[in-house]
């Protein structure tokens, strides 16, 4: 050890101008942060003797592109500082896309910025602190200790110019000879550039610090559905619980088919499971909100959406008494205007082990719906769920009943068997969470019009493609990722069935439906829903409009 360390000491004093400490960043960067790119670069083109010149001209381009970038950010006194910020953020951003195959864009910064230390404590692992530190600490303290100083003006621009023209010369020699294939790769791989570190997370960093500091929006909420009203034309009030659910897969779920009894409780309710549902988003920030939301996935836009108001506000006005109560991360901006109870902590959470389990929000809701029996009541109940990636956590000892399991958030140390039983243990929960919901209902059969609505916020990438979690830009997401599990239950009272609801259960459905099929359940009219797709139709006249 005390050899290395002399030898290391050795080498890094050589280093006599920051020229010379950003080349050695860059490559030390590209050796140890890019291993995501390059294995994506080789499913595109296989290692193969007549791929090699084009793959070692990849490799020599981003490694070109790298040092050119931290060339031009890097200057003066500060040098040493941004060198060292550098080697230990894509140390971080490099673990997560070596683990679970992330792409660290705008989106997964602002999941980053919503993640609770609940959430957090999950993704650190042993050999997340160790990569920190090998490949992030370590070296980034080296770059404070030995980057020399700035010399004067004239020499180090000198020194600078030097190596940016060296290296915009071997840019084009290693470019031209392939120029048909940089063609290509550039127009039909575009995903796998996303993965170069550190240069598109920065691009992403700025971005999201871009949005961060726009002015902020007027407070003033725009109201929408206002010429809702409740039709009101039967005798019993509306009782609904909505869970909105957390990381499901519509295809982990054995009443979609799955050949995993992973459903074995609702297989026994009168339930109808919607097998064809896509999400607004790929993670719980954007679907979460946009669901709620009046303007649609195509339109969705945050700031907008937290000042417009969402199915549960119009629900609100027309007298629905609303409670969100939530075992996640909270109700991205949804709750805000209306009662929210936390049932992340024992505080409220009568059932907590390890972690705080989802069947703990039924508690005391009988005193809740006691005080406002003689009104509508719409329930919200937001998931823990399958989040990830320490699946096992999800569920208490009871349900481990697809062995082995994977028993760690090292999701790449596990095999598929492992990975695939702890996640559909999750499912196996979420399964008696929701058929505990439904008996709960059952004891108000007699006196409101119950249903339950479960629709999960987004899906999980499990392996597939080399992906892990969830989070991908929507344009280029995997089904995996986009396709939701939907389950409705109604009581007998309630002004549609589920016999007429059977006929749609492969019908295209999205998070879009989710606004008015609100309205609808509690009999409300507006025509903001005329040209919406609808499941549950007034007068139980079975159609769907367009």
């Amino acid at each position: 050890m005390n050899k290395f360390l002399l030898a290391l000491h050795s080498l890094l004093s050589k280093v006599k101008t920051q020229t010379q400490a950003i080349l050695l960043t860059a490559a030390f960067i590209m050796l140890t942060g890019n291993h995501a790119l390059f294995g994506r670069i080789l499913e595109v083109y296989p290692a193969k003797l007549s791929n090699l010149p084009f793959l070692a001209s990849l490799v020599v381009f981003f490694s070109i592109l790298t040092t050119l970038f931290l060339l031009a950010i890097s200057h003066g006194r500060f040098t040493r500082w941004v060198l060292a910020f550098f080697l230990f953020a894509a140390s971080l951003a490099a673990y997560y896309m070596d683990q679970f195959g992330v792409i660290v864009d705008v989106v997964m910064l602002d999941n980053i910025a919503q993640t609770n230390p609940q959430e957090f404590a999950g993704l650190v692992t042993p050999m997340f602190i160790l990569r920190a530190i090998f490949f992030g600490v370590i070296p980034a303290w080296l770059a404070i200790k030995y980057t020399p100083a700035a010399k004067k003006v004239w020499p180090e621009l000198k020194s600078r110019l030097l190596a940016v023209a060296v290296l915009l010369l071997l840019l084009i020699v290693v470019i031209v000879p392939f120029t048909a294939g940089y063609t290509s790769f550039i127009r039909e791989h575009r995903v796998t550039r996303f993965y170069a570190n550190p240069t598109y997370f920065t691009y992403s960093l700025i971005k999201y610090v871009q949005e961060q500091l726009q002015p902020a929006p007027s407070k003033d909420i725009t109201r929408v559905a206002l010429d809702a009203k409740n039709l009101d034309t039967y005798k019993h009030h509306e009782l609904i619980i909505m869970v909105v659910g957390e990381t499901a897969r519509a295809d982990r779920f054995s009443l979609n088919g799955y050949e995993k009894l992973t459903n074995p409780l609702l297989a026994k309710e009168n339930v109808v499971s919607f097998s064809n549902v896509s999400s607004c988003g790929t993670s719980t920030g954007v679907s979460v909100p946009c669901m709620f939301s009046v303007l649609g996935r195509e339109k969705y836009d945050k700031e907008k959406a937290l000042h417009t108001e969402n199915a549960l506000d119009v629900l609100f006005e027309n007298k629905v008494q609303i409670l969100w109560r939530d075992n996640n991360s909270d109700s991205k901006g949804v709750a805000t205007r209306l009662k929210y109870e936390n049932f992340k902590t024992p505080t409220l959470n009568p059932v907590c082990d390890k972690e705080c389990r989802d069947i703990g929000m039924l508690s005391g809701l009988d005193k809740y719906i006691e005080a406002r029996k003689d009104q509508d009541i719409l329930i919200v109940l937001h998931q823990m769920g399958n989040h990830g990636p320490e699946y096992y956590r999800r569920y208490p000892a009871e349900f481990e009943r697809f062995k082995p399991m994977c028993m760690t958030g090292e999701l790449r140390d596990c095999s598929q068997e492992e990975i695939d039983n702890s996640y559909d243990n999750a499912i196996l929960y979420t399964d008696y969470f929701l058929s505990e919901v439904i008996q709960f209902l059952k004891k108000y059969d007699d006196t409101h019009e119950t249903a339950m609505l479960y629709v999960s916020d987004h899906g999980e990438s499990l392996g597939e493609h080399g992906l892990y979690l969830h989070a991908a830009p929507y344009s280029i997401a995997p089904k995996e990722q986009t396709h939701v599990p939907a389950i409705v239950w109604m009581g007998k009272n309630f002004d549609f069935t589920v016999d007429q609801a059977k006929p749609f259960k492969d019908y295209p459905l999205s998070h879009d439906d989710v606004f008015c099929t609100l309205l609808v359940a509690f009999e409300m009219q507006s025509k903001t829903c005329e040209s919406k797709q609808q499941i549950l139709m007034q007068n139980n006249d079975l159609r769907v409009t367009h």
